[in-house]
């Protein structure tokens, strides 16, 4: 398959019944009747699952290591062994070391990445374990749109260009997910740099219901310019409890808690998890 026709594929679903795996251990449930988009407590990294009505999955990255097999399985029935999708937004450690895992216990169809290089042991073992995968590989640019069954598209915005020798937060994935109505913004490590380039380029286009605040909540990203053009109804820090990095910064949730904006923190509340039917979201316990 050419990357062009990748630029707006139709992600196909195939229920491949086998044996469960050591992870496969999640109760049976039903298809679903809304879409569901999991933020997971893989601690200090990010990982989000999103499942749509029809029962396309997409991953985006893998948090550091193997917890986020029993993260995804729980959200699964219980012999799923495939991933429609799964996007790696750079190639640091906490992104990309847990999907190493996924690609060998998951079948998956599409593998979205930067072209940024990492050598750090995790990248190294992910890029070898890209390569054993029977998936379509594609360098994630602007302006990429991914149909994801009939209900959900995935927009890249960024990165604009190659990413080849950048520095790997600089070179994040940018998406935004729409399921009818709700939007989901979904920035990777991306710094206050590319927010401004962001802002620049899509304005109010921006705008989301939900936005993963950048690098976990580091000071280095999510600045009041981007918050203000966003302008999220909920905001998710996905990060360890007591991390090493003072995940989140006390300025970045001072510029969160001042507009209002509901938060959520994966090393706090655990796995959060959105619904919506096109019309309306809300989480789980709402």
């Amino acid at each position: 398959m050419s990357q062009e026709h990748a630029r707006r594929i139709g992600i196909s679903f195939i229920l491949v019944c086998l044996a469960g795996g050591l992870y496969l251990v999640g109760v049976y449930q039903p298809p679903a009747d809304y879409f569901k988009i999991h933020f997971l407590a893989v601690g200090q990294g990010d990982a989000i699952l999103v499942q749509t009505p029809e029962g396309h999955e997409v991953l985006i990255d893998g948090g550091a290591s193997r917890t986020v097999l029993r993260s995804v399985a729980a959200q699964q029935s219980w012999f799923d062994r495939e991933i429609d999708l799964v996007v790696a937004t750079h190639a640091d450690t906490d992104h990309v070391g847990g999907l190493v895992d996924v690609l060998d216990h998951y079948q998956v169809d599409l593998i979205l990445q930067t072209q940024a290089k990492s050598e750090s042991p995790a990248a190294v073992a992910f890029t070898a374990a890209v390569e054993q995968e029977s998936a379509v590989v594609v360098a994630a640019r602007a302006g990429q749109v991914l149909q994801v069954g009939a209900s959900t598209t995935i927009e890249v915005l960024a990165p604009k260009t190659s990413t080849e020798n950048w520095q790997t937060n600089v070179a994040s994935i940018v998406l935004k997910i729409t399921y009818g109505e709700t939007e989901i913004l979904l920035t990777g490590d991306a710094p206050m740099s590319v927010e401004e380039y962001l802002v620049g380029a899509y304005g109010a286009h921006l705008r989301a219901d939900i936005l993963k605040l950048g690098h976990h909540g580091s000071k280095t990203s999510t600045s009041g310019l981007f918050l203000d053009t966003v302008r999220p109804q909920y905001a998710i820090v996905s990060a360890g409890i007591d991390n090493q990095y003072g995940h989140p910064h006390q300025d970045v949730m001072q510029r969160v808690f001042a507009r209002d904006i509901t938060t959520f923190h994966t090393g706090i509340d655990g796995t959060v998890t959105f619904y919506s039917d096109g019309k309306r979201v809300w989480k789980d316990a709402d």
